[in-house]
């Protein structure tokens, strides 16, 4: 049983465009015996403001094969995203397939995923062949994070968003994650099953606008360095080791300056030293308050998404 979960938020003007392709990609599966009959197309709602909810209750009574899932509130894209992934296991789908409503990514591939799953690939990672359609900045600044993951250690998959296919059991061990700040990215490649990538080239969105600005993709970003590795902080241990012999250095100059009676200027030096300390300092203590802040998350233990409304008849 295939599954294709697509989150949503405020995507009235996609879906009506994207459902219909994503059941023709059921349909061609299970035409070519990739697939049973009993595979969904699963619409998750993550607390939209305009009609999205609607439009899939619609799509839903017409086309048994479209279901749907409404999250209590707005939750974030990794969260319904997880919430799909475990309601779609749960009503027994056994290869999961994520994909975004606005279908950038090229939902042909999905029959190229399943083709793989049956040679015995139990993740298969959506990787996209180039970035030209970005804008410089985007892709800058993409390539820039993927390096820095690297840098710190992290198990990334440089070029793939959240476009993958999991097997039921994949999906399983996904779900044992008990962490509030998701980062899903960071966490499948940490289960350690037998892997493979697909390749495509990203288009661009055919209705509705993004809903991953700038500040999205920052926090994001940060989820994904922070979730993952501490590395940050000893980097600011090695930086003050560091400095600590810059100013052993300049203690010494000092003392040289001050012994030869040799005169200096000394206010462009001082002012140039406190706003780089000064910067420094609020970075440390800004990196070590997004670590403290994330146990302060974790540690109260409150479930991740509440579901308000399923349509699964």
């Amino acid at each position: 049983m295939l599954a294709i979960v697509v989150p949503c938020y405020n995507e009235q003007e996609a879906l009506p465009l994207s459902v219909p392709v994503l059941l023709d990609v059921i349909e061609r599966a299970v035409a070519e015996g990739l697939a049973g009959r009993e595979s969904f197309l699963l619409l998750c709602d993550d607390g939209s403001t305009d009609a999205t909810w609607n439009i899939i209750k619609d799509f839903h009574s017409r086309e048994p094969r479209v279901k749907g899932l409404s999250l209590a509130a707005n939750r974030g894209h990794q969260n319904v995203l997880l919430a799909g992934l475990e309601c779609a296991r749960e009503h027994g789908a056994d290869a999961l397939v994520s994909i975004d409503a606005d279908l950038q990514d090229d939902s042909n591939k999905i029959l190229d995923m399943l083709r793989l799953y049956h040679k015995g690939c139990e993740i298969v990672y959506g990787v996209r062949s180039d970035r030209s359609t970005d804008s410089w900045f985007k892709r800058t600044t993409a390539n820039a994070f993927y390096s820095m993951q690297r840098g710190l250690g992290l198990k990334t998959i440089v070029n793939h968003a959240d476009f993958r296919l999991m097997s039921g059991r994949a999906v399983d061990m996904l779900m044992e994650y008990g962490e509030a700040n998701l980062y899903l990215r960071g966490i499948v490649p940490q289960l350690g099953l037998k892997t493979a990538v697909v390749e495509y080239a990203r288009t661009a969105r055919e209705a509705g606008t993004t809903h991953y600005p700038l500040r999205k993709m920052l926090s994001l970003g940060v989820d994904g360095i922070t979730s993952f590795t501490a590395k940050p902080m000893r980097m600011i241990f090695y930086v003050g080791m560091i400095l600590l012999l810059v100013d052993i250095g300049v203690a010494i100059y000092v003392l040289s300056s001050y012994l030869y009676h040799v005169a200096i200027s000394g206010w462009t030096s001082i002012m140039l030293s406190l706003w780089f300390l000064g910067s420094l300092i609020l970075m440390a203590l800004g990196i070590i308050g997004e670590y403290i802040g994330k146990i302060y998350i974790e540690s109260k233990h409150r479930p991740r998404y509440k579901v308000a409304d399923e349509l699964f008849d």
